[in-house]
């Protein structure tokens, strides 16, 4: 039989549709038109919110399917995967792509098992190859030095997971119109091995990953008793806090904090990093920000290479003064003028701008 469509999986929580599913909208779109294909969004759960739904066509689904039942309530793998088998033999979809999410990188790999097909996991750019109208599915291999491009010639459906806010949501056209299908779980969905317990909410402040202002921290800060010089920069910009891996791997910081490809992929409008020296790994999670400020004492470090401004420096001279001179401004008592740093110390400071962009 032969295969047909685009399908993404869409997430929700309490009944919400999460953010993360209008970004896989804007992926499945660009797919679905390339191939002129339908495009369709699966989503798991109870009661799900029917604005949720209606928006999910607006923003480019052309079909939505909820599947309910107070079993898919919360996120268990075994009864999700049962109604997502049911859809792939029903419906046939040629590609279904997911959010390497906690939902995505569980329940993905466990459907593809069962269905006998591929799966290409983190990938940073989906496309249709012009001539065999086949997925392709490009990811960081060997540790990010390399990106391979992977496709599955023999077996539908075709399945990728791609990192979050490695993409923009899509837009929404008020008044677009698409099917929406609700129904109920299959009457023999397991209830699985597992049991739900109970959700315990992040109770930062600021999260990474939804942060538009974020201060992170590598190596150069050279221990943990360092790090309230960043938390007083975070603090000053309102921001959140992120760390390299290496700053996780010394334990200086938790790993929600870490930014790259084992840790989380960000797009926020400021990144400040502070003594990052931008290994591949690191930038393939925020090299998408909107402007990027590095403080690096190296002026060879690779950070230089994606920021817009880059001050070649001590971080724990200048931070504490980008930390004062903004709540100076904030508090009425300082104009923004061309940074001054009032140390013992000079530092460069570099417009990287141009030499960003040539490399985009």
């Amino acid at each position: 039989m032969s295969s047909e469509g685009i399908w993404i999986l869409a997430e929700q929580f309490a009944g919400r549709v999460l953010p993360v599913s209008f970004e896989l909208l804007r992926r499945g779109r660009e797919l679905a038109d390339k191939r002129g294909a339908q495009l369709s969004a699966m989503v798991f759960g109870h009661d799900i919110d029917a604005a949720g739904l209606q928006e999910l066509v607006d923003r480019g689904a052309d079909r939505v399917v909820a599947t309910e039942a107070p079993q898919l309530e919360h996120f268990l793998v075994q009864p999700y995967a049962a109604c997502m088998l049911t859809l792939l033999d029903e419906y046939r979809p040629e590609i279904v792509i997911a959010a390497a999410t906690t939902t995505g990188r569980t329940l993905m790999p466990y459907v593809a098992a069962k269905a006998y097909v591929g799966l290409t996991a983190d990938c940073t750019v989906l496309d249709i190859d012009p001539e065999t109208g086949g997925l392709l599915q490009t990811r960081p291999a060997i540790g990010g030095n390399i990106l391979a491009t992977i496709t599955t010639p023999d077996r539908r459906p075709q399945m990728a997971t791609v990192r979050p806010h490695s993409t923009r949501p899509a837009e929404p056209t008020p008044g677009r119109t698409g099917e929406i299908i609700r129904r109920s779980a299959p009457a023999d969905c397991p209830a699985g091995g597992a049991e739900f317990l109970e959700f315990i909410p992040e109770t930062s402040e600021h999260h990474l990953e939804d942060a538009d202002f974020v201060v992170a921290v590598g190596r150069g800060i050279k221990k943990s008793e360092n790090i309230p010089v960043a938390e007083d920069l975070a603090d000053a910009l309102d921001a959140a806090l992120g760390a390299s891996r290496e700053v996780v791997d010394r334990g200086w910081l938790s790993y929600p904090h870490q930014v790259g490809l084992s840790g989380k992929t960000i797009t926020p409008r400021l990144y400040v990093a502070l003594g990052v020296s931008g290994s591949i790994q690191h930038l393939a999670g925020m090299q998408t920000a909107e402007t990027i400020v590095a403080v690096n004492s190296d002026p060879e470090a690779q950070i230089f290479r994606v920021a817009d401004v880059g001050i070649v420096g001590d971080l724990f001279e200048v931070a504490p003064v980008l930390a004062q001179r903004l709540r100076e401004i904030q508090n009425g008592k300082s104009e923004i003028r061309n940074p001054k740093f009032e140390t013992n110390t000079k530092h460069e400071i570099r417009n990287t701008k141009q030499t960003r962009d040539s490399k985009s």
